[in-house]
């Protein structure tokens, strides 16, 4: 049974005893971190170690290293190679991740035993007294029991105006005060807090929607489900074959197994990520993800918080519209919020347009509040100055400017700056003079509208969801060049999840949306067949993050949503969504492509094995000899060709797109080596001899596919097919024993040239038929 809470009630001016304090902290109600956390290092390193590649390979490599044949291990450093580099991007995103924090403040002041004391956060405990003034984070949640404040809780609720709190109100962990000062009593404390509650629900395993990466993952499958009891029956055969010992029947099953498997294309993808993630480091985007890349890339759907993404959480000044033409507008106006004792996003606005250059005397001044509506300052010899809403400060005398106040209110924020010679008092002067109206807005970040439009122009859809007010998401929207007609809605209208699925699909724009909404729009949407990018700050935004296929974090913002995110924007810049999807392009469609090499390698590799299941002579090749034709025509070429520009959209799915290429090549090969094994079987060829055709026509055919990838060619690509050719014959003639080859006699390239034509032509013959069949069974590549 859980033991019952016994709630204190100390005084404001006391706070809690040293004896309070230790019985809470003996009852563990402090308040300990509990926010969502990134992997710890060995969690990084133990889920990239420990995988079914992984062990594959390393089972094949322990077979070699039994029978001594240390020269074929080689293939082993491209398993380290891929598992060091997986290690090292996500330790280096954990350690960047890390330094920001969603709680800035370090210390706090509370009052115990009747004293101020600073403490640390994590040291505060249940119904502690803390003192809170303008400027500073609410750490915890508490309420109010003594002054009133106004707070900002953009990046709890979405809510972009300051709210006024008073005695007796709660103050959500997370919020920052924007003026006053108060005395608050802790309320909920680690996991019973607000900011806790909404992020735990952000911590499960997020299944990442990667097409790239579901196409390796099944290729691997397939291949691991059928690797070990035909690695079994293969090296069976190979063993009894007539004069073969238990060494070549080892080298020849794994130079089968690991031909299957295309640890190459892993490589390759995970180094062409890493060069991204270092290429998107220069401006300033931390990719936690490797294929999160992608999934930006292929996204329809582009969904986006309002306040802190869109806008940059302060307000601008646009106009003043004088209504007394006989009075100095930047005078007043900057002597005004010089003096001021407010540092809301009003005054920092009024500031940097009307920097102060004549001082003015100050002889009293009334500070805004959210109760008041208004702020007011004396001046020696000029009067008293008022600022606020219209409609509060003249009240019924508004109606002689209420027309023109009107024309503005649909599109800005509207202030009124009144004159009066009278003293201030806590009263509304009854007789005062307007002089202008100031005309302010949400400042949109400066990239915004050109970054949208690129989206726009690609074929993304913008939703934006917002936890603000209707009205000003949909000015937001209309600013940033979103269609706002009869496109959009309150969330606070849509009561079950069958009406705001109806909406998600009619709809763009919705304001006043919970964070459990915007997680189900996000589903929605997802359910449809859409690929969905979410970018947000704040902690309503977690769940939303966490649901898409590409969450995208503002630094500025909460650690929440920095941990959840595949991406964060370092330096909350807007511009550099354009420069990820270009990378996003480039790396996939060139991935792409060069996969093609791989998986050639890989087929043929499965078709052989079994084929050899049937055929009693030993395989056609040594795991050394399949690096070298693996190194020319896959590594080298693939990696050159992966890492060339590439801004075409992506289309088509993965395997679909590659399997065009892959099936032609791999079956020539495959009818290479069945012609071989007749030749070599009539007229009596040494294993050597035999390795030999089988490598060179390998070689041969792997360029054939090499030639087709590279047009059109450019300077790059044809000096990377001419020097791969080049390595390849260096390899076969002057690196021949190291590879295990014999000397190309003169019978030999006669036999060479003739298996050439006719590889060849079953190139040609094969790539035809496979397109005829494509055509005639479309359904079946779609």
């Amino acid at each position: 049974m859980e033991k019952k809470i016994i709630r204190y009630k100390p005084d404001k001016n006391c706070g809690l005893t040293d004896e309070q304090v230790k019985m809470r902290k003996k009852d563990g109600l402090v308040n300990i971190d509990t926010t969502v956390k990134t992997k710890s290092i060995l969690e990084i390193m133990a889920n990239n170690i420990f995988t079914l590649f992984n062990f594959l390979n390393l089972g094949l490599g322990l077979a070699i290293f039994l029978v001594g044949s240390y020269k074929n291990l080689i293939f082993l450093g491209v398993v380290i190679c891929n598992t060091l580099i997986s290690i090292i991007q996500e330790i280096r995103s954990k350690m960047i991740i890390d330094k920001l924090s969603i709680i800035s403040a370090t210390k706090v002041k509370v009052i115990r035993n009747g004293l101020e004391q600073m403490i640390k956060i994590d040291e505060i405990v249940l119904d502690d007294i803390i003192e809170a003034s303008s400027g500073e984070q609410v750490v915890t949640d508490a309420i109010i029991v003594d002054g009133s404040c106004e707070v900002n809780e953009a990046l709890i609720t979405g809510e972009s105006n300051p709210i006024y709190k008073k005695k007796g109100d709660m103050l959500l962990s997370g919020s920052f005060i924007v003026s006053g000062k108060c005395l608050m009593q802790v309320e909920h404390v680690g996991k019973d807090n607000y900011t806790y509650i909404i992020s735990k629900e952000a911590k499960y395993i997020k299944r990442l929607n990667s097409e790239l990466m579901k196409s390796l993952k099944k290729v691997i499958k397939t291949i691991s489900i059928i690797i070990v009891p035909l690695g079994l029956i293969l090296f069976y055969k190979q063993l009894i074959i007539p004069y073969n010992n238990l060494e070549n029947a080892v080298v020849n099953t794994v130079a089968a197994l690991i031909g299957m498997i295309p640890e190459g294309l892993i490589l390759l993808t995970s180094t062409v990520l890493a060069v991204s993630i270092i290429r998107l480091a220069k401006y300033k985007v931390l990719v936690q993800e490797l294929y999160c890349i992608e999934m930006l890339a292929r996204a329809d759907i582009l969904c986006l918080d309002k306040t802190g993404t869109i806008t940059d959480g302060n307000m601008e000044v646009v106009d003043v519209i004088p209504i007394d033409k006989n009075v100095d507008i930047k005078a007043i106006l900057s002597n005004f919020a010089h003096f001021s004792e407010d540092n809301n996003a009003t005054i920092q606005a009024i500031r940097k347009n009307y920097p102060l250059k004549d001082k003015w005397i100050v002889k009293d001044i009334i500070p805004f509040s959210s109760a008041r509506k208004y702020s007011a300052i004396t001046f020696e010899k000029k009067g008293s100055y008022i600022l606020g809403a219209p409609e509060i400060i003249l009240g019924d005398e508004i109606k002689k400017i209420k027309s023109l106040i009107d024309k503005y209110l649909e599109d800005y924020r509207v202030l009124l700056l009144c004159h009066t010679d009278e003293k201030l008092k806590k009263e509304i002067p009854s007789k005062l003079k307007p002089l202008f109206l100031i005309l302010l807005r949400d400042k949109i970040r400066k990239e915004a509208i050109d970054t949208l439009e690129y989206f726009k122009k690609e074929g993304v859809t913008l939703k934006i969801i917002s936890g603000d007010n209707i009205r000003t998401v949909s000015n937001i929207a209309k600013r940033v060049g979103i269609e706002i007609k009869d496109n959009c809605i309150d969330a606070t209208t849509l009561k079950d999840y069958k009406s705001l699925k109806e909406a998600v699909l009619k709809y763009n724009i919705f304001g006043r949306v919970t964070p459990n909404q915007k997680r189900d729009i996000i589903k929605i949407l997802k359910e449809n067949g859409h690929t969905v990018a979410m970018i947000g700050d704040g902690v309503n935004d977690v769940l939303a993050l966490k649901e898409a296929d590409c969450g995208i974090a503002i630094a500025t913002g909460s650690e929440a949503s920095r941990n959840v995110s595949e991406l964060v924007l370092l330096d909350s810049n807007f511009d550099a969504m354009p420069k990820i999807v270009a990378e996003g392009r480039r790396t996939i469609n060139n991935i792409q492509r060069s996969a093609t090499l791989f998986l050639v390698k890989t087929t043929y590799a499965t078709i052989l094995a079994i084929l050899f299941l049937f055929i009693n002579m030993p395989y056609p090749f040594m795991p050394i000899q399949l690096t070298l034709t693996s190194v020319v025509t896959i590594g080298i070429p693939s990696f050159i060709l992966a890492i060339e520009p590439n801004h075409e959209r992506i289309k088509g799915k993965f395997l679909t797109n590659v399997i065009s290429k892959v099936l032609p090549t791999a079956f020539t090969i495959v009818i290479n080596i069945i012609i071989i094994m007749i030749i070599a079987s009539i007229v009596m060829l040494s294993r050597e001899q035999e390795t030999t055709l089988a490598v060179i026509l390998t070689g041969y055919t792997g360029f054939l596919l090499l030639y087709n990838l590279c047009q059109p060619f450019n300077h790059i690509r044809r000096i990377l097919l001419i020097s791969m050719v080049s390595f390849f014959i260096i390899g076969v003639v002057g690196l021949r024993n190291l590879f295990s080859l014999s000397v190309v006699t003169l019978y030999m390239a006669i036999v060479i040239t003739s298996l050439i034509l006719i590889a060849t032509k079953n190139y040609q013959l094969l790539t035809k038929l496979y397109y005829k069949i494509r055509k005639k069974y479309r359904q079946i590549f779609n």
